[in-house]
């Protein structure tokens, strides 16, 4: 049987040799190169044209799900890992084309059961993923998901107020201001207000 190709795109050395490993176990699974940013992932699918990328979501030159289509070009299947994530985060996953996301918790024998399933041409995501996955696909937006007071702090966002404006104007303490716009942002999927703000105008939620 000839082994499905991976490129392993993973910037923290410990935890890629541990995965280099449990996939040299298997004799069905063959590591033919390893990446440590977007651009050398980019190169290495070039250059070695693997059936699946396992790309970590966090590299030094940036959210690796931008990446996900130029990954894609030439075939390959983008299973994603992440250490936490959302179903908005999901969503943007599938969005860009990826075949899968799986949090960095999950056991070895799990990661290579997910690279066999999204070699085989699955998509993988978890179960706790897949409301969110399936809203965006089918055209639904994350907006029903956020309360009222989550979408007055997001339109304060949008403003450029500060957190502690945002509790003013709403009347409400800072802690729970700051909890609504933490809550917004994971919502959406976002890693800080500013990239909040961006999602939501592609989403319609602002005007």
């Amino acid at each position: 049987m000839t082994p499905t190709r991976v490129v392993l795109v993973e910037d923290h050395d410990m935890v890629a040799e541990a995965m280099t490993l449990a996939m040299d176990r298997a004799d069905d699974i063959e590591i033919v190169a390893r990446a440590h940013s977007i651009a050398t992932a980019v190169a290495s699918v070039a250059a070695h044209a693997p059936d699946v990328v396992l790309l970590d979501r966090r590299l030094p030159d940036g959210d690796a799900i931008e990446s996900i289509g130029a990954l894609t070009r030439s075939g390959a299947r983008v299973l994603v890992l992440t250490g936490e994530a959302t179903s908005s985060v999901a969503a943007r996953v599938a969005e860009a084309g990826g075949a899968g996301l799986l949090l960095k918790s999950a056991g070895l024998g799990e990661l290579e059961d997910a690279v066999r399933r999204v070699a085989d041409g699955e998509a993988v995501f978890g179960a706790e993923f897949l409301a969110g996955v399936l809203n965006r696909l089918t055209g639904r937006t994350p907006s029903a998901s956020l309360t009222t007071r989550e979408r007055q702090a997001l339109g304060l966002i949008a403003d450029g107020v500060s957190t502690a404006e945002v509790a003013t104007r709403l009347g409400i303490a800072h802690n729970t201001a700051r909890n609504h716009v933490q809550r917004v942002l994971e919502k959406l999927g976002a890693r800080s207000k500013l990239e909040a703000v961006a999602i939501a105008r592609r989403e319609g939620l602002l005007d």
